[in-house]
């Protein structure tokens, strides 16, 4: 392989591919948390519909860590942490509005909050890449790779899991 091929795909792998999907990843939190902290009295009357109890608090903490998530994302802050949020929130999205409509959005379906799961869960894998705030604290080389993934898993689906258990209580369709 050519000295100058490999420079190329170590930028790709190091610089690029961590920074395009903490943008679009952590960019799409923000915006969610930030429409949701806008709206918090429709929020909090939507989470009540589909089910879920303290609609007020689910309102705010959903707009608390939608934005802190991907903001912390987006700089490359504790990317293992704000991976977890990003898969927890999209597990409870998943399993209390998402999951019985099939896979497809168009249906309302589960496909768009697999895919920020999954791109999270990749993400934490790679790291946050050179530039982020994890690498200018030394972070970046604490959790990544198979660990990475596996306690962004663990963590999120166990948070998703005492937030349903805790908060939800499914709605007959």
């Amino acid at each position: 392989m050519a000295p100058s091929m490999f420079r190329k795909d170590r930028v790709a792998r190091d610089v690029l591919a961590p920074l395009l999907l903490r943008s679009l990843i952590g960019g799409t939190m923000i915006a969610h948390g930030v429409k949701h902290g806008r709206s918090l009295d429709g929020t909090a009357k939507w989470f009540e519909s589909i089910g879920f109890r303290r609609p007020h608090l689910q309102a705010r903490a959903s707009a608390v860590v939608e934005s802190a998530a991907g903001a912390a994302l987006v700089a490359g802050f504790a990317t293992p942490a704000a991976a977890s949020a990003v898969v927890a929130t999209m597990a409870v999205a998943g399993r209390s509005v998402h999951l019985p409509n099939g896979f497809f959005i168009t249906s309302e379906g589960w496909e768009y909050v697999a895919n920020l799961a999954a791109a999270a869960t990749a993400l934490a894998a790679l790291g946050p890449g050179r530039i982020s705030v994890d690498r200018l604290l030394g972070w970046d080389s604490k959790l990544n790779g198979d660990r990475a993934a596996s306690s962004v898993l663990v963590v999120g689906l166990g948070a998703a899991a005492a937030q349903l258990a805790l908060f939800h209580r499914p709605v007959p369709r």
